[in-house]
């Protein structure tokens, strides 16, 4: 019994736009595995000591499984942007675009599969990026402090915030690898006026309980008017909303939580006064613009590329690769204004979106003549 073939026409979709769509998402997805197998060698080749010295199934799980999609998507405009400049070249070298519109198909009715492929991508950015990747990078950073590069912040020193409103905490010292502060002191403020004062000589914090301290040889001191009232004890189990990650900030930790979880963490550090937290907002920010840019760069690579032109592929993916990677150097100078304070961290991500944006429309504008 014959299988029944699936009917495009159902969803809109006609044999044009199958065609189209085929070449360019199988392109994009060969293309992503190929120079992922370049990046890996180098990575291979770079830290290869670490590699020999780690266990094997920690380098392919903990590392890879991570490091992969990580890169695939990083590098997601860059492979968007090739994918269309190489096969829409071999299309107009091939003089199918120019029979494509000679039978009287417009080039705005041209771009409709171009988007719809840039739509399949864009979504695949987007869940990557926001949901997928983060949780799997906390594995691939643990493995490059362990074997590659410690870059963890381990200890804090004259730590303040606010752990609620009106209520400030002090740490002298704060050392992660036993979860213990030293010189610790808690301030609670009615308004201007402080009414309870809770110091102690260290405090740990219970890592299997979130919010959970323990207090050593503290001391409270109760404010009421002119009267005083001081509790003292050996230890005491407390509850103060805060917990090591929320002061203990290292590199890259911001890649390590889905985009619920930033917008949750950027509310709650900023309630509390905490000032380093550009690199978080600026990472939630690219997320949402990297899933505009494959709409940016489909639209600038099938401008470039839907004429014939001299010099034949060549040329076009030249064009293209600079262009990428322009895009890629100037989202990097541009997120570099939203940590110096020139910029907020949206507008700074979305300046290379709206400047590409309009280089698309103008080639656009271009190729619809020819």
């Amino acid at each position: 019994m014959s299988r029944k073939k699936w009917d495009w026409s159902k969803v809109g979709l006609k044999t044009l736009d199958i065609y189209i769509l085929k070449k360019f998402l199988g392109t994009y997805f060969f293309a992503t595995l190929l120079i992922l197998a370049v990046i890996s060698m180098f990575d291979i080749t770079e830290k290869l000591d670490a590699f020999l010295s780690a266990p094997l199934k920690e380098t392919l799980f903990d590392y890879f499984a991570s490091f992969l999609p990580y890169f695939a998507n990083q590098l997601s405009p860059l492979f968007t942007f090739i994918s269309v400049i190489f096969f829409t070249t071999k299309l107009a070298d091939h003089s199918e675009i120019i029979a494509i519109l000679s039978s009287g198909v417009s080039f705005n009715r041209l771009m409709r599969p171009y988007m719809i492929g840039a739509a399949v991508i864009a979504s695949l950015t987007f869940v990557l990026s926001n949901y997928a990747i983060p949780p799997t990078n906390v594995k691939r950073i643990a493995y490059t402090n362990k074997y590659v590069k410690n870059r963890a912040v381990t200890t804090g020193i004259d730590i303040q915030m606010m752990a609620a409103p009106g209520t400030v905490v002090y740490i002298g010292r704060f050392e992660n690898s036993n979860k213990m502060g030293y010189r610790f002191s808690m301030d609670k403020f009615n308004g201007k006026e402080l009414v309870s004062r809770l110091t102690a000589q260290t405090v740990t914090y219970d890592s299997t309980r979130q919010y959970h301290w323990m207090l050593h040889d503290y001391m409270i001191r109760d404010f009421n008017g002119m009267t005083e009232k001081i509790t003292k004890g050996n230890s005491k189990d407390t509850v103060i909303p805060i917990e090591p990650r929320d002061f203990l900030i290292s590199r890259n930790d911001q890649e390590t939580l889905t985009t619920p979880q930033l917008t949750t963490y950027i509310d709650k550090q900023k309630r509390r006064g905490v000032a380093n937290i550009k690199e978080f907002e600026i990472e939630k920010e690219k997320r949402y613009a990297s899933t505009a840019a494959a709409f940016i760069l489909t639209l600038i690579g099938l401008s470039l590329s839907a004429k014939k032109v001299k010099g034949g592929m060549g040329i076009n993916i030249g064009i293209g690769l600079v262009l990428s990677f322009s895009y890629i150097l100037f989202s990097t100078v541009t997120s570099s204004f939203a940590v110096s304070g020139l910029t907020t961290p949206f507008i700074a991500m979305e300046i290379p979106n709206v400047v590409y944006l309009a280089i698309g429309l103008f080639l656009y504008y271009r190729a619809r003549k020819f």
